[in-house]
């Protein structure tokens, strides 16, 4: 009995170190994982959350830029300043179900910025499409341990996904002509701007840096697949 009760007490000690330790990011804290948590964690799961993490960060100064060269669109929107579309985008909890987006979602919700008949703000479908593919290839976790699973051809297939979307975006006309967004460059013979090319860079780079990490520690093949951006499809998640 009385070692049962010590038992008890250390993971009482050790839950009340996790819950109280906190860290300060950018001025917010984040509470950090307790010991517990960290014992069911693999090196892999800390990986993940790590690849999560600054696919997010991306995502969010992708979203900024894009805000910054296309302000026609942030008038469409309810929120009229860009830092609240982030905000609410990646800082509060949602279903992504968005009544701006009509019911869509991840590769539905990027497929709408280049339809001509969408009158909202295509900025925010652009970004809410990318960072809702990009969830569901992590089944919509940012914190793994050792009992989750991550299909690896899935992280693979969102990077595809990626290259397609960037390259839409360079590329996708309206009927008089112009982009839908503008992003590397602007009219009249603006110096290209390669910033934005760089974010999708690293996007592209870290889902498929992890799909290999996750193939070669679950011993699985992907499934590559070639396709000519000017006739690719998206691929399912």
């Amino acid at each position: 009995m009385f070692f049962v009760k010590y038992i008890i007490i250390i993971l009482f000690l050790f839950l009340s170190y996790g819950c109280n330790k906190e860290i300060v990011r950018e001025n917010k804290p984040i509470k950090k994982d307790s010991v517990v948590s960290q014992i069911v964690k693999s090196d892999i799961d800390n990986v993940l959350e790590v690849h999560v993490s600054e696919s997010r960060r991306l995502l969010k100064e992708l979203m900024s830029k894009l805000y910054k060269r296309n302000p026609r669109e942030l008038k469409k929107s309810s929120y009229k300043m860009a830092e609240e579309n982030i905000v609410r985008l990646f800082d509060l909890e949602h279903t992504w179900d968005f009544p701006e987006l009509a019911g869509t979602h991840d590769i539905e919700s990027i497929r709408l910025v280049f339809n001509e008949e969408y009158q909202g703000d295509r900025v925010f479908a652009f970004v809410s499409g990318l960072i809702s593919m990009i969830m569901k290839s992590y089944n919509y976790k940012s914190k793994f341990y050792m009992i989750d699973s991550i299909d690896p051809q899935k992280l693979y297939n969102g990077a595809r996904n990626l290259e397609i979307a960037a390259w839409k975006l360079n590329n996708d006309h309206d009927l008089q002509g112009n982009l839908f967004l503008m992003s590397n460059s602007l009219p009249n013979e603006e110096i290209r701007n390669l910033s934005y090319e760089r974010i999708f860079g690293k996007l592209i780079a870290t889902q498929d840096n992890i799909a290999i990490i996750i193939a070669g520690k679950k011993n699985r093949t992907i499934k590559t697949v070639i396709q000519r951006m000017a006739t690719a499809i998206f691929l399912p998640i």
